[in-house]
């Protein structure tokens, strides 16, 4: 197996010898394109059958095992693209001559972009079509979600009655005044977030709502989902809106006791579950649009429906399978049921440049 990285976390050049192959890092930017592009496109092309090239922005960790799994499956060579921040751009920089075959996102609003662009193509699955809900797959088959998270309310469980605690919009309350932790409004979870939310309420009332809730922060935005809730453990808030997916890998992180310690203090409330439901997001992927290795692009979507695969996102990735007939892990089964907003994700795409611009108007920083 050839397995090609590119990682948005090595200041320079270097190699790190892995299992079977060398993996190379490198900080993504627009040198590091330039050079990618002349180190990797001669790999790529010099494989004519048995080849996935995949681009993702997901970590390696997450979304390797299922590349295992799939080359395992079926004896393809995978080739990998991580990549955090870049990929449509590169995509779009490579236009017709682009080697990608698959993009994987860890968040609808990066595939939204991608698909907005032209850099997805439409295909008719009937397996993809029948394991996924329709509210979690794009319409016409350009992209599809293979796994969920729930973003629901976390609070702290020595200092918040959950009887005080209902929906998104009370967070507005002035009751929870200098009480709330969130991560920044150029996060995509948020901004995918807020634009469900002027789906449900419209742009005035969101924008009202966004005023509000900003002036209850208990600190300016900072850090990722794991630092909310160490936060909220710490008494710097009492609340924080994070994604399942996040507590489920800190209460299973064996070798990091602080982070057990942080995600016990904490407790899920799931709102709107009177209305609406919690907002729910997925990882997606798609075809790309000039795919050299079209069908082997559609067996690997397929196969991430499997109950192999769809096992591997519940333990591994704490992720909910998107299969109705598969289970959360037991950790994550242990956050309870919920009703999830039923809103056909693709929607997402109508607004989300008014979330963005909602949440700077309201200091959202």
């Amino acid at each position: 197996m050839v397995i090609v990285i590119i990682i948005n976390t090595a200041a320079n050049y270097k190699e790190t010898p892995m299992p079977e192959r060398t993996f190379h890092s490198l900080r993504l930017g627009l040198v590091a394109l330039a050079a990618s592009a002349a180190i990797l496109s001669p790999t790529f092309a010099a494989q004519a059958e048995d080849v996935l090239n995949v681009y993702t922005t997901r970590q390696e960790v997450l979304i390797q095992p299922v590349l295992d799994a799939y080359r395992a499956e079926t004896g393809t060579q995978v080739n990998v693209i991580f990549a955090k921040e870049g990929l449509v751009e590169r995509l779009k920089s490579e236009g017709a001559n682009s080697l990608a075959d698959v993009l994987i996102t860890a968040d609808v609003g990066y595939i939204l972009d991608a698909d907005s662009q032209g850099m997805l193509q439409a295909i008719d699955s009937d397996i993809l079509n029948e394991a996924i809900p329709e509210a979690y797959r794009q319409s016409d088959g350009r992209w599809y979600g293979f796994s969920l998270r729930a973003r629901p309310i976390m609070y702290a469980a020595d200092r918040v009655d959950p009887s005080e605690l209902s929906t998104y919009e009370d967070l507005a309350d002035p009751k929870w005044k200098g009480r709330i932790c969130i991560r920044s409004s150029s996060n995509v979870y948020n901004q995918s977030l807020i634009s469900s939310m002027i789906l449900a309420n419209g742009a005035e009332a969101t924008q009202e709502w966004a005023n509000a809730f900003v002036s209850n922060f208990a600190r300016e935005p900072d850090g990722g989902d794991r630092d909310q809730i160490k936060a909220v453990a710490a008494g710097e808030c009492d609340i924080a809106i994070a994604n399942t997916y996040y507590l489920g890998g800190m209460l299973q992180a064996e070798d990091e006791p602080d982070q057990i310690e942080a995600a016990k203090a904490v407790r899920i409330f799931w709102p709107n579950q009177d209305d609406r439901g919690v907002h729910v997001n997925i990882t997606g992927g798609g075809v790309a649009a000039n795919a050299p290795h079209r069908e082997e692009a559609i067996r690997f979507l397929e196969f991430l429906v499997t109950d192999e695969a769809q096992r591997l996102f519940a333990d591994v990735v704490n992720e909910y399978p998107v299969r109705a007939d598969m289970e959360a892990n037991d950790v994550v089964a242990s956050f309870g049921e919920y009703e999830a907003d039923s809103l056909p994700l693709e929607e997402l795409a109508e607004v989300r440049q008014e979330a963005v611009q909602i949440m700077d108007r309201a200091g959202w920083k």
